[in-house]
């Protein structure tokens, strides 16, 4: 290049390499030309952070339906206890059961994995097999994990069980304590919390995926077919392209190695001075385009006029989009004069005439506010994207490759859908909200199922309450209200927990993209509601049960 780097930084260039290991690519790099959709880490801490809090719920579950349970098992363990059996016997008899049942799930877990690993291989685009689990590292994992388990979830319902005084069993009296603990409130509504959290955050998603997809972005990307490759034609590129201009069913055909999508890039300085002045310098997308860019993209003109193909002094003339305009004044910018460096070895310049101004479109994902686009005239047979009109795509795709295989047989003809090839660079948010959705019904359905025990704990605990109630004239609408507004209210402190959480999240997702969605209020209350209707419905079932139950029984040993 004959020039040192001080002075190429100088001239208003600035360049930095570096390395990206290759193992890092995939979850930790996200640049422009990557061969494929990259993956997040963020979304990996944040679905193993989900999928731990479902855990958890899981095993808040196993504790309330084990309490649940302690009436049937309370004259065992006075009985025990009176034959003999030490407290900590007890304890870990409670324990090994609870170990006992964890086995069991991984077994089932095991049988749901082989049953759904191809379903969920679709919903995540991955490939997984079953071969992973039986490497010993995740082998290891999984027991661990197991143990850990187990003993979390049996040690509650070990140490409340085990505690129950023979006497006090024997004559029927069960232990009161849990029966207003605050840990039980704080478990429901921890569970709760998680599931709304979860429900609002996929409302917002799709919510977000809905409004990128309805977006105007400058241009028209619907029915645009790609033919890739055609540098392979060379200097026949011209020809095949007024070739199939001709074919019925396309409207509009233009050659350019430059797409308004992601991985189409060429970045350039120009500048407003032939000082070069960095002051005046604009970092810029350099493209090259030919005269039916425009219209076949459906990009609009707002100053100016475009190019025409009849001019020669139009090779020395540019297009900018409305933020380069801005960039450099806004007003007056037609006919402004603006240079680039065309040789770095002898400093010579190029200049070129801004003969219009096109409405800023996004040639780039969502995420990033629309930067500086500088369209010049020129030829690029990098690909050929081709306006389609009618309803025969397939018809006229077979009349292109036909003359494709006239020009080049033997070489694959390889297009794509421009609305493919956008949604494409969404591929990792599509995926969450599936992913999402998925984990808010696993973890609305355990939430429930959690919440069915509790109810069955408190109905047992209330059984001659409700019996004396129930004597006494009260209703099966009665009883049911009554034992539903106790949880009613635990769901509605746990919609008062998950709105801040839920907010900020969604807040900080959102902050990726330069083009979102506002967090509308109406989807908390929706999923307050939502949350609040599905756990009605689990408690009422219960609560039914309960008030409908014969009075006699429950005050039989009164």
């Amino acid at each position: 290049m004959h020039t040192d780097v001080k002075e190429f930084q100088n001239s208003g260039n600035y360049v930095k390499n570096s390395l990206t290991p290759l193992l890092d690519i995939h979850l930790h790099s996200n640049r422009d030309g990557e061969l494929a959709a990259n993956g997040s880490i963020t979304y990996v801490y944040i679905f193993s952070a989900i999928a731990l809090f479902i855990l958890l719920i899981a095993c808040v579950n196993f504790m309330n339906l084990s309490t649940a349970r302690s009436a049937n098992r309370a004259r065992e363990v006075g009985i025990r206890k009176v034959l003999g059996s030490l407290r900590k016997n007890l304890i870990s008899q409670f324990l090994i059961e609870s170990l006992i049942f964890g086995f069991i799930a991984l077994v089932l877990a095991l049988l749901g994995t082989f049953l759904l690993l191809h379903w969920f291989n679709q919903l995540s685009g991955k490939q997984l097999d079953l071969g992973l689990i039986f490497q010993p590292k995740m082998l290891i994992a999984i027991i661990s994990l197991i143990l850990v388990v187990g003993l979390l979830a049996g040690s509650y319902p070990a140490f409340f069980l085990s505690a129950f005084q023979p006497i006090e069993v024997l004559k029927g009296k069960l232990a009161k304590g849990f029966k207003t603990s605050w840990l039980r409130n704080s478990l429901v509504v921890f569970q709760f919390a998680v599931s709304i959290t979860l429900i609002i955050s996929t409302i917002i998603i799709y919510n977000q995926l809905i409004f990128i997809r309805s977006k105007d972005l400058g241009f028209n990307r619907n029915k645009i077919l790609i033919v890739e490759h055609t540098d392979f034609l060379g200097s026949r590129a011209e020809s095949f392209k007024v070739d199939i201009q001709n074919i019925s069913g396309i409207e509009n055909v233009t050659m350019t190695g430059f797409l308004p999508v992601s991985g189409y890039r060429n970045s350039d300085a120009f500048f407003m001075s032939p000082a070069l002045d960095q002051k005046s310098a604009l970092s810029s997308q350099a493209w090259l385009v030919d005269d039916k860019y425009l219209s076949t993209f459906n990009i609009q003109l707002v100053q100016g006029r475009n190019f025409r193909k009849e001019l020669a002094t139009d090779s020395n003339a540019v297009l900018l989009n409305e933020s380069a305009a801005k960039y450099l004044g806004g007003k007056d910018i037609l006919n402004k004069k603006l240079y680039r460096i065309d040789d770095m070895a002898t400093r010579r310049l190029k200049v070129y005439n801004v003969i219009g101004v096109v409405k800023n479109f996004n040639y780039s994902s969502l995420r990033d506010q629309v930067a500086s686009v500088t369209i010049g005239y020129g030829t690029e047979t990098g690909s050929i994207a081709i306006r389609l009109k009618g309803a025969n795509e397939s018809g006229v795709i077979n009349q292109i490759k036909s003359k494709w295989d006239s020009y080049l047989p033997g070489q694959p003809f390889s297009y794509s859908f421009m609305d493919d090839n956008f949604n494409k660079m969404y591929f990792t948010e599509q995926q969450t909200g599936r992913i999402f959705i998925t984990f808010a019904i696993i973890a609305i359905l355990v939430a429930c199922l959690g919440l069915f025990g509790l109810a069955t704990y408190a109905a047992e605990q209330r059984k001659k309450e409700i019996g004396i109630r129930k004597v006494l004239g009260a209703s099966t609408a009665n009883i049911t209200e009554m034992l539903s507004r106790e949880f009613v209210k635990l769901v509605s402190i746990a919609a008062l927990v998950a709105f801040p959480i839920a907010w900020f999240a969604m807040h900080k997702w959102l902050q990726d993209f330069a083009y979102r969605v506002n967090i509308n209020w109406l989807v908390f209350l929706a999923a307050a509601l939502i949350a609040l209707f599905i756990a009605l419905i689990t408690v009422s079932f219960q609560a039914i049960k309960a008030a409908i139950a014969n009075p006699v029984k429950a005050l039989r040993s009164e």
